[in-house]
């Protein structure tokens, strides 16, 4: 695919509304005027009706599925091409039925711009705002509504006004606008293609064809940052093609490309195309492979990108989430994600907020679980890297499906991922050197991985104990183990460093740093630091996880005043003097983890009892197992 051909690509229209809305009619009514239906598609359809003893409708030219026609309902997401003088479109004809919410969202998810029914004879109902809120969290802002039916309430400009009114005040409310509100009579025709002058002369606005030729065309994919999610790896005499679809971007021979997860770079030596002349580059939307000067380990569900303009990889992120199972999503209820080619076990860890999308309440008091329809404001957590986007960002890359039973149950959308600037992790002439002995040969010989166990709590609140006590259980139980403490660390490789916010970033970089090299060995490492920032705890873990490790982040959590009481360095009783500056809990901040994997808390529970909760929790981690929340 050309760059000129992807920046004309067709504009993708949702169709979406109530069930007996008119949806399937305004859409046969839209192909029948643009003359966009085969030569005697028409007919076809008619003389059918006839031989059925029916009258013909519209609607009948979607209703590709006898089983549609038996239950005069659309259960699955259809897609078909029309044009207007202006440029050619895809129809997404998604469901209305509240059962079929799942192809609804399958099919907007693709979508530029989208076309919303309401009925005038029944005014919005649930499934209206509904639909009107996924919209909202899907990003489709290129919204018309059409007021259907208004054959039915006699044209009248008082009725399309009063559902325009509620409608654009419920929109206003999830931060939408629809462009433009529409009478129309699809059964006839008015304002689909054509105005009505005679039936509606109060309105003199655009039809919904000319209102969908309005709307700004997509932008060029080939724009975006670089994601190439790899699909397969082939081998061909002594060649590795690494092959699969550029989603976005562009890449050429001689680029160098970083591989998530694990952060390993290599160059473009080759790109290859099937049954294509051979050529130096290849944008979005096409499909090749390519092959590499160094031959570095990548895999399928792997994500190359430019290094300038990498992707997020973490196994812990912010989403929101749209859930259709046909039972309660529990917290720590193992599901599979799925975000283009990678395919990883996963489960909500915590559920910060469930709105009911027809009437966005807010759920006043904390849930376990998600119900079938709910929104929700979820931290999820994955067996292992996830590559991903911000879904403002990149859509592509920002949006994900929750897969139960074989089923597709739930979809979201990537929001508050912190980006890293790869490019200044190390120059273009230090290269990351691979040993005959991988991590997963000493996690075979150990039987368990090596892993980062990353306690953080102000000071005073027990970590060095803990840590030492988890050292010990490990080290009882047959384990590999270390505790990297956070004084130790400083009286040598961090003793050029003091206690500035900038000096405390550097101080957690570099013991992440050191933990993933030790976790890459085989080793479980505990490390003990206040450090007090979400940000630097965050970019913990991506370190870690970039190097191929676990990460387990333990909230040792105990109020400040039991922590001053304490004070068992008399750090405390210093800084409320004013002879230490900078600390934390005094005068520099402490961010509590939002989503820490374990919470201990060490002013109500006793040291064993903190160290077997974490030891129940880690043990299945280690060994590959089912994982449980604490």
């Amino acid at each position: 695919m050309s760059l000129n051909s992807e920046v004309t690509r067709r504009l993708r229209v949702v169709f979406v509304g109530h069930v007996d809305h008119g949806k399937s009619t305004l859409i046969g009514r839209i192909f029948h005027d643009t003359k966009s239906l085969p030569d005697g598609k028409v007919e076809q359809i008619q003389a059918a009706c006839k031989e059925e003893g029916m009258e013909f409708e519209y609607a009948f030219l979607l209703d590709a599925l006898l089983e549609e026609q038996a239950q005069n309902i659309t259960i699955d997401t259809t897609q078909i091409q029309f044009k207007t003088a202006k440029r050619p479109y895809v129809i997404i004809d998604a469901p209305g039925h509240k059962e079929f919410l799942k192809n609804m969202i399958t099919g907007a998810a693709s979508a530029d711009a989208a076309v919303l029914l309401i009925a005038a004879n029944e005014g919005v109902q649930e499934q209206s705002r509904r639909h009107g809120y996924l919209l909202s969290l899907l990003g489709i802002s290129q919204v018309v509504v059409a007021v259907n039916k208004m054959d039915l309430v006699d044209f009248s400009q008082a009725r399309f006004d009063e559902v325009v009114a509620e409608y654009k005040a419920f929109l206003s409310q999830i931060g939408l606008e629809a462009r433009q509100f529409v009478p129309v009579s699809a059964r006839n025709g008015f304002n689909v293609d054509a105005p009505a002058p005679a039936e509606m002369p109060w309105y003199s606005g655009p039809t919904i064809t000319q209102m969908l030729d309005t709307f700004e065309p997509p932008k060029s994919l080939a724009e975006l940052p670089l994601r190439f999610p790899i699909q397969d790896v082939y081998r061909f005499d002594d060649r590795r093609i690494i092959a699969g679809r550029i989603e976005a971007g562009s890449l050429k021979v001689g680029d160098t490309l970083v591989f998530s997860p694990n952060n390993k770079t290599s160059v473009v030596a080759s790109i290859e195309k099937w049954n294509a002349p051979k050529t130096d580059s290849a944008v979005a939307g096409e499909s090749v492979g390519i092959t590499l000067t160094e031959q570095i380990f990548v895999d399928r569900g792997h994500v190359a990108s430019h290094e300038a303009d990498a992707p997020i990889e973490s196994n812990r992120f912010k989403a929101r989430l749209f859930w259709m199972g046909k039972r309660n999503l529990t917290i720590g209820e193992r599901t599979k994600l799925k975000l283009t080619t990678q395919e990883l076990d996963a489960e909500i860890v915590s559920i910060e907020k469930i709105i009911d999308a027809s009437t966005l309440d807010v759920a006043a008091t904390a849930r376990g679980d998600i119900a079938r329809n709910d929104v929700a404001e979820v931290t999820i957590q994955t067996r292992g890297a996830l590559v991903m986007d911000n879904a403002d960002r990149n859509a592509l890359m920002g949006r994900f499906v929750i897969v139960d039973n074989r089923q597709v149950a739930g979809g979201g959308i990537i929001f508050g991922g912190t980006y890293t600037d790869r490019t200044k992790v190390k120059s273009q002439n230090i290269f990351w050197s691979e040993g005959e002995v991988t991590a997963a040969h000493r996690a075979l010989r150990n039987g368990y991985k090596g892993a980062v166990v990353w306690l953080t709590g102000l000071s005073g609140s027990g970590k060095s104990t803990l840590s030492q006590a988890l050292e010990r259980e490990l080290f009882n139980t047959n384990h590999h183990v270390y505790v990297l403490d956070g004084d130790n660390v400083r009286h040598g490789l961090n003793s050029n460093l003091g206690f500035s916010p900038e000096d405390r970033v550097e101080n957690i970089r570099r013991v992440a740093e050191v933990a993933k090299l030790m976790a890459d060995a085989g080793v479980i490492v505990v490390t003990a630091f206040i450090s007090p920032y979400r940000a630097d705890r965050r970019r913990a873990r991506e370190i870690a996880l970039a190097g191929g490790c676990e990460f387990v982040e333990v909230f040792v959590d105990a109020p400040i005043a039991v922590c001053e009481q304490r004070d068992p360095k008399g750090l405390y009783k210093k800084a409320r003097a004013g002879e230490i500056k900078e600390f934390t809990g005094v005068s520099a901040p402490y961010e509590a983890p939002a989503d820490a994997e374990i919470t201990v808390h060490t002013d109500r529970e006793s040291l064993a009892e903190s160290v077997a909760r974490i030891m129940e929790f880690l043990k299945p981690r280690l060994r590959g197992e089912e994982s449980v929340t604490i």
